[in-house]
């Protein structure tokens, strides 16, 4: 099993010295991956889930701030949890990861795509937010078409985006994954039609997630790809005991992602190398 951390802005606040400073301790700490979540507006009153967000949290674009991670690290993968992809247009996408994929190295990895759940959000955006999921599928096509087409150009005819013999260079370094979150049947099947892998979120019980990575795994195979390529990101607790991870990990589970709920960098530093030595992947 593998293991990242997620970084919540709106928690930690924006300031770039310590999301450096966390970013650098969990390299340190032998932590695969740092992910960053994403909204790209809130109002008074949106709420996911029960949960109401008040509209003054600091979310930084997620993709500009793995940039600045990137430059100030050396090993650490980087990853979104998730990327709101309906809300982004894939041309101008394709060419914003390509780019931080190369110039961090090829540590553009983790790629993590979901639908968004606040409809104001979908409206600011000028979105149909009952049309999010059609426009996310055919943003992965895209991105995955730009990536891989040569100087001759590609076309794409769709019902969101429509384009004729485009070229996107700087092309990834290598194949960049695309993991789909969400917390729904629907998510999934997209994980298992289109995704790497699958990241569910959401309060789900055992039994419905156990039977969501049994779906995305039929889907993928119906659809003529390997289910067992797929890979299976769980979100956890810091403070999880060594037998739960073990649990885990017997089903099918390839990367862990906890979080850190201290902002004093010593507290931090005790959270991440107890988590770290306690799952044995402490330098």
């Amino acid at each position: 099993m593998k293991f990242g951390i997620s970084y919540a802005t709106p928690y930690h606040g924006a300031d770039p010295d310590k999301l450096v400073a966390f970013a650098r301790l969990a390299e340190e700490c032998g932590f695969e991956s740092l992910y960053m979540p994403e909204h790209i507006v809130l109002y008074p009153g949106a709420k996911v889930g029960a949960f109401e967000l008040p509209p003054s949290l600091p979310y930084v674009d997620p993709l500009d701030a793995l940039a600045f991670v990137a430059a100030t690290t050396e090993r650490i993968l980087l990853g979104t949890g998730v990327l709101l992809l309906p809300y982004h247009h894939p041309v101008i996408l394709a060419k914003r990861l390509a780019t931080i994929d190369v110039l961090s190295k090829g540590r553009m990895r983790l790629l993590t795509v979901g639908l968004g759940a606040l409809p104001g959000e979908a409206e600011a955006v000028g979105v149909d937010f009952a049309g999010r999921g059609r426009r996310a599928d055919e943003a992965i096509d895209v991105l995955r078409l730009l990536w891989a087409g040569g100087e001759e150009g590609v076309s794409f005819t769709g019902e969101f985006f429509s384009f004729d013999r485009l070229c996107s260079y700087p092309k990834p370094a290598g194949l960049l994954p695309i993991h789909v979150g969400g917390s729904t049947p629907a998510a999934a099947r997209r994980a298992g039609r289109r995704g790497d892998g699958y990241f569910p979120g959401g309060s789900l019980g055992a039994e419905e997630r156990a039977a969501q990575w049994e779906l995305a795994r039929a889907a993928a195979a119906e659809a003529g790809r390997d289910p067992d390529a797929l890979e299976y990101t769980r979100f956890g607790s810091i403070d999880m005991p060594a037998g739960r991870v073990a649990e885990l990990d017997a089903q099918g589970v390839t990367r862990l992602v906890v979080s850190s709920s201290a902002t004093d960098p010593g507290e931090q530093r005790e959270q991440l190398s107890a988590f770290a030595g306690r799952c044995g992947f402490l330098p």
